[in-house]
């Protein structure tokens, strides 16, 4: 049986990952400088990763007669991934990435227990696929957090 703590979780994480594509494909634009190029690929790659996992929530909640949420429903949440105002300051982006991996990493988390106490694997075994995800995604931008320079 579906709680409505799981729709909710399933809703709010399609909301933040169609959040993330849009401020990944900014800071791809928009960074600037020779530090900038490894971080603007590894963000282009993730784009189509994280509209993936929007595509898996909202085909999730449509097979628990829910209906993944339009624009209105939409709350900017992610102020650390804002761009930067010098586009030379990939620290911040890849800081804002790390911030928005840590959340998504918590919300998926709380998916996955919420999915095990209702007995519903499906939901479970999408939320341990993206999980998976983005662990590897927060420890690629660990890396680039190592390896950039500090201004």
């Amino acid at each position: 049986m579906t709680t409505d703590e799981i729709t909710d979780l399933l809703t709010g994480a399609y909301i933040d990952e169609l959040e993330t594509v849009m401020n990944y494909q900014t800071n791809a634009i928009v960074l600037d400088g020779i530090h900038a190029e490894e971080v603007k690929t590894s963000l282009e790659e993730d784009i189509q990763e994280e509209l993936d996992h929007a595509r898996m929530l909202g085909e999730r909640l449509k097979q628990l007669d829910e209906s993944p949420p339009g624009s209105e429903s939409f709350e900017a949440n992610q102020h650390s991934l804002q761009p930067p105002e010098d586009t030379t300051d990939v620290q911040a982006v890849i800081e804002g990435v790390l911030e928005a991996e840590e959340d998504a990493i918590e919300t998926y988390r709380s998916l996955i227990e919420a999915a095990t106490e209702a007995n519903d694997p499906v939901t479970e075994d999408v939320a341990v696929t993206i999980l998976a995800d983005e662990e590897a995604h927060r420890t690629e931008f660990r890396g680039f957090q190592k390896e950039f320079p500090m201004d």
